[in-house]
């Protein structure tokens, strides 16, 4: 097992926490470096304004004058879950706000590719639209922008992924990492994209694509309806969808997200979610009325996520636009399937990377091991490649990228690349193609998550400069393996009742991770389960009651030795109804 380090937060204190914070909340909120202020409840009202957005007027322009037009208007969305929500919030926003001729296409991961290409602009010769509006892409399309436009449609590019050097020629731009400014006309011209603004990076620069189109959407209904605020269109309906794609796109929870997602979880909790997701709560099995994140990341976001990658995005985005039950649970069983396949195909994909690598171990030492890591198997999907990725970098702390053949003779690579803190992978591949043009096709991505294209003969010249990029910009510290902990809790601490604070305390998320904590516990017995995982009775080394515990891939540490140093979570069993304390482990290793 390599080796990790647990790491505890400084924990501080204060005299100012509201009086009605549960006392271990503002523990861990303080050790997270939380202002008192930020710990009063979160409410929409407190929303960053959308007039700080880059491109919000034009765009707003653009929209008011199709809907008033009975314009047609085509969504083009992404092949993922942030895509697909941001699809359907836009398709269900604009119909609330009155726009009655609106449609949606989404690539074919397969065949299209990702974003706006040449390709899908020329697949809607069909309908013809007026306008078209992306959401989760474009700011890299520069081909399809002018391709739209050629063929006489206007185009509205939403997006949240850092811009390259130039902007596609689009009618109007909104992406909170630019500054509002006439931006289409700068991009037109080809002259280099504008800085960044500050103020709009600091306070919505981690919106996801579906946060973007929301926030573009509250702008349009104030420039439609700006006297009649109380006759406007709802649209926190749609915050369930924000919700989801927020937290399945894996953006950082800063204040302003944890606003948009804790809002959308209320909705599911109150019985006033969509018949789509309320569908995916049924086929997950889990209960809406104790609706979290984690129901969002681990079981409804994967199921979207799965049809664009082994499918067609189509299934997940009419799931999401259905408002019929009946229609919306063959839809989510569909999806709960192909997820199922997607389980299996990962779990053998995983397998042959970790066989690659220990091959490369065996042969070479640990010690010869790159610090940027390319993988590729001939037969990998490439609808997997980035969940692949994602495995591999968690067991390794350090980032990985892994491809997929594109074509069926293997001339072309599709990669997904997945980093650590510290290394940020879009500036990473804008350096290497600096440095050997040509050697990638095309790329994008953020800062922890990308995805690129290169010719198969390049892949050996790519692997060995993004390790030398990465070697470059990673110390040997960085690479080393560490999990947080928000400090030790006295066995009276162990509670059902401090469980549940935590659980609802606040969404919880990327950058802004569950609390965790770490203790010595003698194991008083052990099992396994499922031949995977280890169930555990587990004593605090003070003393207190036996405490039941479970830690799932936990085949490297059986049997458990009998004193241990665990890093958990306060977790509930629901058991029939009954709530019922038990420590979900997520490290151990002797005490």
């Amino acid at each position: 097992m390599k080796a990790v380090a647990i790491r505890r937060r400084e924990a501080t204190t204060s005299a100012d926490w509201p009086l009605e914070l549960h006392p271990l909340v503002a523990r861990v909120y303080a050790a997270r470096g939380m202002a008192t202020d930020e710990a009063r409840p979160l409410r929409l009202a407190d929303l960053v304004a959308p007039a700080l957005l880059g491109g919000v007027p034009e765009a707003c322009e653009l929209l008011a004058e199709a809907i008033a037009r009975d314009s047609r208007i085509c969504i083009v969305g992404d092949f993922d879950a942030d895509g697909a929500t941001g699809t359907a919030v836009a398709v269900r926003g604009l119909r609330l706000l009155g726009a009655r001729n609106v449609c949606y296409r989404v690539p074919n991961r397969m065949v299209d590719g990702y974003g706006l290409g040449v390709g899908l602009v020329e697949s809607l010769s069909d309908i013809r639209p007026d306008l078209v509006v992306t959401v989760d892409n474009g700011i890299a399309s520069h081909a399809g922008v002018a391709a739209a436009r050629a063929r006489g449609m206007r185009v509205i590019v939403t997006d949240h992924h850092l811009p390259g050097p130039t902007l596609p020629p689009a009618d109007a731009i909104v992406n909170p990492l630019l500054v509002r400014a006439s931006n289409a006309q700068e991009a037109q011209s080809g002259h280099p994209c504008p800085h960044s603004s500050t103020s709009a990076q600091g306070q919505l620069g981690h919106l996801a694509g579906v946060g973007v189109m929301f926030y573009l959407l509250l702008a349009l209904r104030a420039r439609l309806f700006p006297d009649a605020a109380s006759a406007r269109p709802d649209l926190a309906s749609l915050l369930d969808l924000v919700a989801l794609g927020t937290v399945a796109d894996l953006v950082p929870l800063d204040a302003n997200n944890r606003i948009l997602v804790a809002a959308g979880l209320q909705r599911i909790r109150s019985d006033r979610a969509s018949a789509g997701i309320a569908a995916l709560y049924r086929a997950s099995g889990r209960d809406p009325r104790r609706a979290v994140a984690a129901d969002l990341g681990y079981a409804l976001g994967p199921r979207i996520n799965a049809a664009g990658r082994l499918e067609d995005m189509s299934l997940g985005i009419e799931c999401l636009l259905s408002n019929d039950a009946g229609a919306a649970d063959v839809l989510a069983e569909r999806l709960s399937a192909i997820n199922a396949e997607r389980r299996e195909l990962q779990a053998a994909m995983v397998e042959q990377g970790e066989a690659l690598l220990a091959r490369f171990v065996e042969r070479y030492r640990e010690e010869a091991l790159p610090c940027g890591v390319v993988l590729h198997e001939p037969d990998w999907h490439p609808g997997v490649v980035g969940l692949v990725a994602s495995k591999l970098k968690e067991r390794l702390n350090r980032p990985v990228v892994a491809f997929a053949c594109a074509d069926e003779g293997g001339v072309e690579l599709r990669g997904s690349a997945r980093s650590i803190a510290g290394f940020h992978l879009r500036d990473a591949l804008a350096e290497v193609d600096a440095a050997h043009p040509g050697l990638i096709g095309r790329f994008g991505g953020h800062a922890m998550a990308a995805g690129l294209s290169l010719p198969a003969a390049n892949l050996a010249a790519f692997a060995a400069e993004f390790d030398a990029v990465a070697r470059r910009r990673l110390d040997p510290a960085q690479l080393e393996r560490s999990l947080w902990s928000d400090g030790e809790l006295a066995p009276h601490e162990f509670t059902a009742d401090n469980a549940r604070a935590l659980r609802y305390a606040a969404p919880w998320g990327q950058a802004f991770p569950e609390p965790a904590f770490d203790n010595v516990f003698a194991v008083e017995s052990w099992r396994a389960v499922g031949e995977k995982h280890l169930r555990m009775q587990l004593r605090h080394e003070l003393g207190g009651d036996a405490l039941e515990a479970i830690l799932f891939d936990a085949v490297e540490v059986m049997p458990p030795p009998a004193r241990v140093r665990a890093l958990f979570q306060l977790d509930l069993n629901d058991w029939n109804g009954r709530e019922r304390l038990q420590l979900l482990v997520r490290h151990i290793e002797p005490a």
